[in-house]
């Protein structure tokens, strides 16, 4: 299968799993935190640089009404991240040329909008994907807060949302902007990845030139 797969994802929603099993299935590479490795290999940066620099969700440090872009904006928020960005941007297309993949999350679908991509979109109910990041959590170690893991998911997504509108200008989780969108709740994510792997074997080339 000729075929680029590229998932966003709310937290908690098993995007990872998803994307690793589908790929898996599908026999060819998922890309995650590897495309910061590849960014590392191809700048000077650190990884653990990179790393810091993309979870940093943007931020204006002065309100937007104000129509300026101070330089103190510039020096301590914009520069870094878009050179990183730009940077992911190179690796994501770099590796995505090299074979088919799966890319989770990094705005891959719409760095790769020219190439076709088939975008899934996964979500969840709100509790379904507390329970998931709780069911990660190290047994050994005393049990998080509920509320507290319900306060880190909302603000994880936010900050998602508010990268991706940043950087492609596209609203992040806006159904038009994705070809399937999958409901995790309850759902097995290995068996669902399989389900999907089986949908998109049978989609023709033509299929994928009409969305």
């Amino acid at each position: 299968m000729n075929q680029i797969v590229t998932i966003a994802r709310e937290v908690g929603s098993g995007g990872l799993v998803f994307g690793k099993h589908l790929a898996k299935v599908l026999g060819c590479p998922c890309y995650d935190r590897e495309i910061l490795s590849e960014i590392a290999r191809q700048s000077s940066l650190s990884e653990s640089y990179v790393r810091g620099i993309v979870e940093h969700r943007p931020q204006p440090v002065l309100p937007l009404s104000t129509g300026q872009m101070t330089t103190l904006w510039e020096t301590y928020a914009v520069l870094p991240a878009q050179s990183v960005y730009q940077a992911q941007r190179e690796a994501i297309r770099t590796l995505a040329t090299r074979s088919p993949c799966v890319v989770v999350g990094r705005c891959a679908d719409h760095i790769l909008q020219d190439l076709n991509p088939f975008r899934i979109f996964l979500h969840a109910e709100l509790e379904a994907r507390v329970d998931r990041v709780l069911a990660r959590t190290d047994p050994s170690q005393p049990q998080p807060d509920r509320r507290k893991v319900r306060q880190f998911v909302r603000r994880a997504d936010r900050g998602r949302a508010r990268y991706y509108d940043f950087y492609t200008g596209v609203r992040w989780g806006d159904k038009e902007n994705y070809d399937l969108c999958l409901n995790t709740t309850g759902a097995d994510i290995e068996t669902l990845a399989e389900a999907v792997a089986a949908f998109l074997r049978r989609l023709s080339p033509s299929a994928g030139d009409a969305r």
